[in-house]
């Protein structure tokens, strides 16, 4: 069967749950921490007392990421490889019912998943420094308003953890200059690395056969920098650019054939194709047996940007979530937790309308998130 990083996204949902739980447990610390004894003329001498405490608490969420993060990310990575590897030997058997599974990539998988420990431990400083940031910033927002007769104590402490909530813990930046929360950035970066474990398997798979042309799907839902590769045949390996190249029939032996093709798979990697959100995938190309692709039919699915919509949608409902962990009153919950259920209804009528699968793992802050 064909392999695409989508066949690996449930995977990734095993770790970007624990980093959305991590930054909605952040919050819910911090804000209780800051609300007892609001109204205590001793407030602020009580809340600068109580920084090292604070911190202890923020480093203890940390390390319990930390732990379960690592194994959930080793397991989801060789869970992906796997799930490449058995695509490449379906499609194999398929025209050589004798190929099995080479001996899983233990090295590959080892590198892969040490990358992605790598890539989301570096955001753990900066969930601390937020914390205590933040902790810090209401302390002295909240006593200096009412001095400068600005607001109440209380309703400055608000606006601060409601900022906090809103934007949750943020500066992160991708290789591309754009900024992302922590959930968002470590959920990008696990379905990407997923999403290039199960390829990679892939290929590596066919490498051992000595296969060496490939051919990308006509998908739904295709964005700009896919849609130039769509139906395209590739080498898995080698040279950019498109051309031709002469070789033997995959069922007729000393049979020569002529193959067009439009560049190599690294290349057209490089260029967008399989990115995070892409509904592609690549499949064995057999010279002279393989039929050409077909003519693009009519859309019955959603489009490219009906599934951003959702994407939109989903981002709607975690950052409600996070308002009402932020939420020092219970009226403010309240009216946060019933934006969260007004954005899952907006999914709902879309993905009933599109025809979109509705992920609600993509949904989800973690446990204790307001429902």
């Amino acid at each position: 069967m064909p392999v695409s990083p989508d066949m690996a996204e449930d995977l990734a949902s095993a770790v970007s749950t624990l980093y959305e739980a991590a930054e909605l447990a952040l919050i819910e610390r911090v804000t209780k921490a800051l609300a007892e004894g609001l109204d205590s003329p001793l407030w602020t001498a009580l809340k600068l007392q109580s920084i090292g405490q604070v911190r202890t608490a923020i480093e203890d969420i940390i390390a319990a990421l930390q732990s379960n993060a690592t194994g959930a990310i080793h397991s989801a990575v060789a869970e992906a490889y796997n799930r490449g590897t058995q695509a490449a030997v379906v499609e194999l058997g398929a025209v050589a019912p004798t190929v099995a599974a080479i001996p899983a990539g233990t090295r590959a998988v080892d590198r892969l998943a040490a990358a992605l420990v790598q890539e989301t431990s570096a955001t753990h400083t900066r969930i601390l420094r937020t914390g205590m940031d933040v902790y810090r910033h209401t302390v002295a927002e909240a006593t200096s308003a009412p001095l400068l007769g600005t607001s109440t104590r209380r309703e400055a402490a608000e606006r601060s953890l409601a900022r906090f909530a809103d934007r949750g813990v943020t500066g992160f930046v991708d290789r591309a200059g754009r900024a992302w929360n922590l959930t968002s950035y470590t959920e990008m970066a696990t379905r990407s690395a997923l999403g290039r474990a199960a390829v990679q398997a892939h290929t590596d798979q066919l490498a051992s056969v000595g296969v060496d042309l490939v051919r990308v799907s006509d998908a739904p839902e295709e964005c700009e920098r896919c849609r130039p590769w769509e139906g395209k045949v590739l080498r898995r390996e080698g040279a950019e650019g498109a051309g031709t190249v002469e070789v033997e029939h995959a069922t007729e032996d000393g049979e020569m054939v002529t193959v067009r093709v439009a560049g190599s798979l690294p290349e057209a990697r490089a260029a967008g194709l399989m990115h995070p959100n892409c509904r592609h995938s690549i499949s064995i190309y057999l010279p002279g047996v393989t039929q050409p692709a077909p003519p693009k039919a009519d859309r019955t699915r959603a489009t490219y940007e009906q599934s951003q919509q959702q994407r939109y949608l989903e981002r709607q409902v975690r950052a409600w979530k996070r308002k009402a962990a932020g939420a020092i009153d219970d009226d403010k919950k309240a009216k946060a937790n019933a934006k969260v259920r007004a954005y899952q209804g907006r999914i709902r009528t879309l993905t009933a309308e599109t025809g979109l699968p509705r992920k609600s793992h993509r949904e989800q802050i973690g446990s204790g998130a307001a429902r």
